[in-house]
């Protein structure tokens, strides 16, 4: 398995994204803007996530996602891990996340890989989507935001 940025000649791989986020127009729109890295394997694609500049010297990782036949192995900790090195690389002094509040696994996941939780966002998810999105049996209503220092 290889993590390499999606080359120009693929097609996004917008299956696996809206896995991680359900508008396809937020979507696209962060797509234009960041550079969208693809884990693959024998010329198949089970994960992918977007590196997002936001500010000087912060980039924001966003869009992790693993295609549901391979979740449960490692792969989405391998992402986060690759993400992280790619933003030291390019040089970023803070990376940093976002999840639902319902997102128990993907809060523990982050924290392990050294994310610290620095704020919340209010009803982020009742502003920026029409229809309500529910995890694990919960509506998920707010981000929890986290963030590391690179350097």
């Amino acid at each position: 398995m290889e993590i390499i940025p999606l080359p120009a000649s693929c097609p996004v791989p917008l299956d696996l994204l809206l896995l991680a986020d359900p508008s396809q127009k937020l979507v696209e729109e962060y797509i234009k803007r960041g550079v969208c890295y693809i884990a693959q394997e024998t010329d198949a694609i089970y994960g992918v996530y977007v590196l997002l500049p936001t500010r000087p010297d912060t980039i924001e990782l966003v869009n992790i996602a693993v295609a549901e036949a391979r979740q449960g192995q490692g792969l989405g900790k391998r992402l986060v891990l690759h993400a992280i090195e790619q933003a030291k690389l390019l040089g970023y002094r803070t990376l940093e996340i976002g999840t639902g509040n319902s997102s128990v696994g993907q809060l523990a996941l982050y924290q392990k890989c050294g994310f610290r939780i620095t704020g919340v966002d209010r009803d982020f998810f009742l502003r920026h989507y029409d229809e309500p999105i529910f995890e694990n049996g919960i509506q998920v209503i707010d981000m929890v935001r986290l963030s590391q220092d690179l350097f």
